[in-house]
């Protein structure tokens, strides 16, 4: 039955069988993430290089039927939504584990780029550049009714040249219609909108009503690191920080900032969400920034990155599974054995 914003609720979606992948032709190799919900590898299909994300296996049953929703919801987003600063889904599959695989992206995570820049900055027009294909991204995702829910440097990354910015990891994204029946507490606390904690206990699981704004907060982190390159909130625990923002209304410094990229930022961590502007204001202001700004004789610092510089903190596996390639299969162990450290999908699982 179809939602009254034109979407079908994700908890009625069967996976489409043109997305089903065939678990013969899924290579995996070596892991390069892993959180509370899944397990991140390299991988190869049908000639592609892959990111393939399994999904932990659950005994308990109503943690099976968490998982799968998760897993459902996951998998029916990416297959909605495409653009170019998003990661390209290339399939899943529910048997004989759920796995959800991805475009393979060379250039690691935002925040791994920014840790190796450090003590250097961004220069601005980078940042900024780094910044609006974030902004797209959004756009693209609130433009069909889905809320990210966390969005930070761990779940952007990097193309293999480094100069395109694509979002991942939509394992908890929802549709906006959804949000009266979400948890508040979702995402990563240092990012996190103020209105999603309680203010004055910051109590696991308490129910509270949102909406897209939570996203804009988000992303203002994002610049303001982006800007700066140091980590928001510094010399405080992530729940020091959340709770920084939410009942002190704290916000990290905008004042060596231009005064136009100050407006931005300030206006997107506003405390109120009704205040803040929406993404498609953020894409024109930071398009306008940008034309007033010159090209760096350099524009981004070029590193060949291996897949151990790809690898993802243990919060954060996310769709940003990054995976490799191989030739059509005829014997599936033949082509085991000259994949190289790659291994059938079936066997390993």
């Amino acid at each position: 039955m179809e939602s009254g914003n034109g979407f079908f609720p994700l908890e009625d979606c069967r996976l489409d069988p043109q997305w089903l992948i065939d678990p013969k032709l899924l290579f995996v190799g070596p892991k390069i993430g892993e959180g509370a919900h899944a397990k991140v590898y390299e991988g190869k299909y049908k000639n592609q290089n892959v990111a393939v994300k399994v999904m932990h296996k659950e005994d308990n049953p109503e943690e099976v039927t968490k998982r799968e929703g998760r897993f459902m919801r996951e998998v029916t987003l990416l297959a909605r939504v495409q653009h170019k600063n998003l990661v390209k889904f290339m399939g899943a599959c529910k048997e004989p584990r759920m796995v959800v695989v991805t475009e393979l992206l060379l250039g690691g995570s935002l925040r791994k780029y920014l840790i190796n820049m450090r003590p250097r900055k961004l220069e601005p027009l980078v940042a900024v550049s780094f910044a609006l294909d974030v902004a797209r991204a959004m756009e693209c995702l609130h433009s069909h009714g889905i809320i990210h829910r966390d969005l930070k440097p761990d779940n952007l990354l990097l193309s293999a040249d480094q100069r395109t910015v694509k979002l991942v990891d939509l394992g908890l994204a929802r549709e906006e219609t959804l949000t009266e029946m979400m948890t508040a507490e979702t995402g990563t606390y240092r990012w996190m909108a103020p209105e999603l904690y309680s203010t004055v206990t910051l109590r696991h699981g308490e129910k509270k009503h949102y909406n897209h704004k939570v996203d804009v907060y988000s992303f203002a982190i994002v610049l303001w690191e982006l800007l700066h390159n140091r980590l928001p909130f510094e010399g405080m625990s992530n729940l020091q920080a959340s709770y920084a923002a939410a009942v002190k209304n704290f916000r990290p410094s905008a004042d060596e900032l231009p005064e136009e990229l100050a407006l931005i930022l300030t206006s997107c961590w506003h405390e109120d969400p009704n205040s803040r502007p929406n993404f498609t204001q953020i894409v024109q202001m930071l398009l306008q920034y940008l034309s007033t700004l010159s090209p760096p004789e350099r524009v981004v610092p070029l590193h060949a990155f291996s897949s151990e510089n790809m690898v993802l903190p243990p919060e954060s596996p996310g769709t940003s599974s990054l995976m490799a390639a191989r030739d059509e299969i005829g014997d599936t162990t033949k082509a085991a054995r000259d994949s190289k450290g790659f291994f059938c999908f079936g066997q390993c699982f």
